[in-house]
């Protein structure tokens, strides 16, 4: 399971890159969205000193056919709309991959994190590029559910050792009463122990080293 960050350039046609780029100082926060056959919907709160200037631009776009005002203040506006170009709503859609909400857009450019297999992040990359949408990857990493990285037994006792205080500094806890009070062997709790810590410690640095490989590096999902 690959856990990926990515930063959308939405192309000039699109409203929201019209909107945005006209009133950079602007934040839109999509807060729910669902494709339809050909349209989109979505949930958009707008924050920034030029709400009303942003409400007024979206009023008057083609690709914007209908809007309702939810919520209205001098900094801060909650609207649902209808949009003949939800570019990444279809593009989660065609791929398969959720896209996780919030997202975030400013100045041309939406921020979203995504979750799944690899080929369905490259699936989206794929769709990313029929729609002209331009992408790079801010972080890309594997993330493994505890059931995966760790046996029951393993997550039972390190849960254990932690909330008794084995980890503390100084230790509340010492290795032969966190034994006695799993009921089990002090070799038996300490080999076990020490492969979960293990297997804890090296995923921990996998993921720091792919994220120091990756940062500021414009990569592709289709690798």
């Amino acid at each position: 399971m690959a856990q990926a960050t990515l930063t959308v350039t939405l192309p000039e046609r699109l409203w929201v890159q019209e909107v945005s780029t006209a009133h950079p100082e602007a934040t839109l926060h999509v807060l729910a969205g669902v494709p339809g056959a050909e349209s989109g919907f979505a949930l958009v709160r707008i924050t920034g000193p030029s709400v009303a200037e942003v409400l007024e631009a979206m009023d008057d776009h083609k690709q914007l056919t209908e809007i309702s005002l939810i919520q209205w203040s001098d900094n801060e506006a909650t609207v649902h709309f209808e949009t003949t170009a939800p570019l990444l709503l279809f593009s989660s859609r065609n791929s398969g991959m959720p896209i996780e909400l919030p997202v975030e857009i400013q100045n041309g450019e939406a921020t979203i994190e995504v979750t799944g297999s690899r080929d369905r992040l490259s699936q989206l990359a794929d769709q990313f590029s029929q729609f002209g949408l331009q992408y790079r990857i801010d972080n890309l990493q594997e993330r493994l559910h505890d059931s995966q990285l760790l046996s029951e037994r393993q997550h039972e006792l390190l849960v254990a050792a932690v909330e008794q205080g084995y980890y503390d500094t100084p230790r509340r806890c010492s290795l032969t009463e966190l034994a006695e009070c799993q009921n089990i062997a002090k070799s038996t709790c300490s080999e076990t122990l020490h492969r979960a810590e293990e297997a804890v410690i090296k995923q921990f640095v996998d993921n720091l080293a792919n994220v120091d490989t990756q940062s500021g590096k414009e990569k592709s999902l289709a690798q």
